[in-house]
């Protein structure tokens, strides 16, 4: 065996280790099953994928003896073959497919397989091979117990885990590295974590509701969950992975090319990700959960499934960490086995919680209204710029319009605060060829949200009025009617806008609007509660919150010149099209406001600082990171369009339509870039201008509040 390439850090490990006493039965039944599918000494095209010894050794029964340890023998004895099942199909796939880098039979493979699990109905495909007729079985030995909304999410799952082996294999054949963004992100899904929340699930008998399982909240928990096995998974498997398969897919690896950290380093910063990870799944089920309950009026039995659940995932934590010290599998060579009864394992809980406490104490640490030394970016990015040919009347038509909905009385805003902004110029930028009339109304939105984002921390963040911007959302919710409700009368100046903006919207754009808009003001909630907390995000939340904060959503329905079909906009190279191009757009703003942000108005929601934070470095490392990780991202954009997206093109009409959706984006870039080059925002003069109206109240340069008297003026009117 070849020396560890790096020594294990010491991890986070927050939740007792705990064995089931039915593993011995678990052992027996699983090995009988896998020989029964002829998963043991069968050769596959040639190939022995597995010999009873592989099977042993890696004691998968072990695995979930450790990570289900309240399931009752039949219910082991089901899940263990289910990890029995998963582990084959990934070491099956290696040998047949990845090592031969054979795309097409593995497409072939995979579609089979969707024919194994029917989310309704029964199986009516033959199986052909030990996947096939595990998965045939496995599926008719699960799904029956369970409701359809769980085995809709499993159902999706497994298939993601299944589908995403081929962007791994696609990786290993252009030789090509994942950015950390899009790494985690996919991760999640060839990882398998998901899947095996589900599982979790159907484990301890508690199903998380339906009305809550897509919210926030449930989804940071799987996300947490899921980051934290695959990231420890990364460091246990890099030996093998890395150094055996040849594998790109590998956390630690990515850490060591992206950031140019020696090995040793890369697998520290992966712990710290962990640490980060599990830190943001205890803070959210301690603190967004319940609020979730009460918003729902979840009842005392499903609360109760809920956190039965939550410990279900705990309990998978501490369990898989534990298995990866004992199975042959992985690198574990000098790393202490740590079940050796409740006295070792309450020491090495408290030791790991008090390692790991600076982490937990920095993220509450950053002093508001810093000086903030980064200069302005240059980021020099390929986006070819259009402009319409309209913008000198927009920008006369848009002073117009936001005088009529009051946004310019001083408070938040005055004139000479909007034409600094220059809101038209982005506008014109992501819509060059729009008609006079559309420009004006997306100059009008682009400036309805610029002053949404600006009033929010104003009027609630200095108060900490968390109630009172929930309140605000409801009440917007009432001027975006689709179902033709006649509006209630506005009663601030936001209100106004949005019941003027309503009715120039295209009919057809108004429900994918309100969705947007509604995730964009929920996700300000998230930004209030953690000032209140003086919390700086994890960063892989962060990433995923300031798409919605940024409101990409919104302005990119804005933009859009035609819809994309439903079962389009679900494919993975769609949706990396625009997470990629999203995350370009609000990294850049990050940049480009870190000063107004961090020195003028105390906020601790910006990239840099998230950065800074997390990897404990200089401002201007993070900010040279934030950079990176913005040509990382277009680097990715255009990878998708030009390697992944004509898998989509069926004919030539869905080829015109995807093709003039990739023009869309970059036009929409590129207007949104050159707007942060040429907008006086966030330009000196524009820092120390206030509006004549406007008392400061905090200690900073400039304060974020008005006088009470002010701050009232603003707030929503009850009817």
């Amino acid at each position: 065996m070849p020396e560890q390439p790096f020594v294990l850090p010491e991890f986070y490990l927050p939740y007792p280790a705990r064995l089931n006493p039915h593993l011995d039965r678990a052992r027996t039944h699983s090995k009988a099953w896998a020989r029964e599918l002829d998963m043991i000494d069968v050769p596959q095209h040639g190939t022995v994928i597995w010999t009873e010894r592989d099977l042993d050794s890696h004691d998968y029964a072990l695995l979930c003896a450790y990570t289900h340890p309240d399931a009752g023998a039949d219910e082991l004895d089901l899940i263990t073959d289910w990890y029995v099942w998963v582990f084959y199909f990934d070491d099956h796939f290696l040998e047949l497919y990845k090592r031969t880098g054979d795309i097409d039979s593995a497409r072939t493979y995979l579609d089979r397989l969707e024919l194994f699990m029917p989310a309704e109905g029964e199986i009516t495909a033959a199986p052909e091979n030990p996947v096939e007729r595990g998965l045939a079985d496995l599926w008719q030995r699960t799904v029956p117990q369970r409701t359809a909304g769980w085995r809709r999410r499993f159902a999706a799952s497994t298939k993601a885990l299944l589908d995403e082996s081929l962007w791994e294999l696609a990786n290993i054949n252009e030789g090509r590295l994942a950015n950390p963004i899009e790494y985690v992100e996919m991760r999640r899904k060839v990882g398998g974590a998901p899947w095996s929340a589900n599982l979790v699930e159907h484990s301890v008998h508690a199903e998380v509701p339906d009305a809550i399982a897509a919210s926030r909240p449930m989804e940071v928990l799987r996300d947490c969950f899921a980051d934290s096995v695959h990231l420890r998974n990364d460091l246990f498997s890099y030996q093998r992975e890395v150094q055996d398969e040849g594998e790109l897919s590998n956390g630690v690896l990515v850490f060591e090319k992206f950031l140019g950290l020696p090995t040793q380093q890369a697998a520290d910063a992966v712990n710290d990700l962990i640490t980060s990870r599990l830190h943001q799944f205890e803070h959210t089920a301690l603190t967004e959960v319940p609020a979730l309950f009460d918003e729902h009026c979840v009842d005392a039995a499903a609360r109760a499934a809920t956190f039965a659940y939550v410990k279900g995932l705990q309990d998978w934590q501490a369990g898989g960490h534990e298995w990866h010290l004992r199975s042959s599998r992985y690198m574990n060579e000098g790393a202490p086995a740590g079940h050796d009864g409740f006295g070792t394992s309450a020491a090495r809980i408290f030791a790991s919680v008090l390692a790991t406490a600076p982490q937990r104490l920095r993220a509450y640490g950053s002093a508001p209204f810093s000086a903030a030394g980064v200069p302005q970016p240059s980021l020099e990015l390929p986006l070819p710029l259009r402009l319409s040919p309209h913008l000198a009347e927009a920008r006369a038509r848009n002073v117009d319009w936001a005088r009529q909905q009051g946004f310019l009385d001083g408070v938040v805003w005055d004139e000479r605060k909007l034409r600094a902004a220059d809101l038209p110029l982005c506008a014109a930028g992501i819509l060059p060829d729009a008609a006079a009339d559309a420009l004006d109304v997306t100059s009008d939105w682009l400036t309805w949200r610029t002053y949404a984002d600006d009033y929010y921390p104003l009027v609630f963040g200095a108060t900490r009025d968390l109630a009172g911007a929930k309140t605000a959302n409801r009440r917007l919710a009432a001027f975006m009617p689709v179902d033709g409700l006649p509006m209630p009368t506005p009663a601030t100046a936001l209100e106004t806008g949005l019941a003027d903006l309503w009715p120039r919207t295209p009919a057809e754009r108004r429900p994918a609007v309100r969705r947007a808009v509604e995730t964009m003001t929920s996700s300000w909630l998230w930004e209030l509660a953690n000032q209140a907390h003086n919390r700086i995000p994890d960063p892989i939340d962060y990433v995923g919150m300031r798409r919605r904060t940024f409101g990409a959503d919104l302005t990119m329905t804005l933009s859009r010149g035609r819809a994309i079909p439903p079962e389009l906009q679900r494919t993975r190279p769609v949706q990396t099209l625009e997470n990629a191009a999203a995350d370009v757009a609000a990294l850049a703003n990050d940049l480009y406001s870190y000063r107004k942000e961090i020195q003028y108005e105390g906020e601790l929601h910006n990239a840099v600082l998230v950065v800074r934070n997390f990897l404990d470095c200089t401002e201007e490392r993070a900010a040279e990171v934030v950079t990176d990780l913005v040509h990382a991202r277009l680097a990715e954009f255009e990878h998708a369009a030009a390697t992944e997206l004509p898998a989509l093109y069926r004919d030539e009409a869905t080829e015109e339509l995807l093709q003039g959706f990739v023009q869309e984006l970059r036009d929409w870039l590129a207007g949104i870039v050159h707007w942060h080059e040429n907008s006086a925002r966030y330009t000196e003069p524009d820092l120390n201008y206030h509006p004549a109206a406007a008392v400061p109240v905090f200690g900073g340069p400039t304060g974020l509040g008005t006088s009470a008297l002010r701050i009232s003026a603003l707030l929503p009117v009850a009817p």
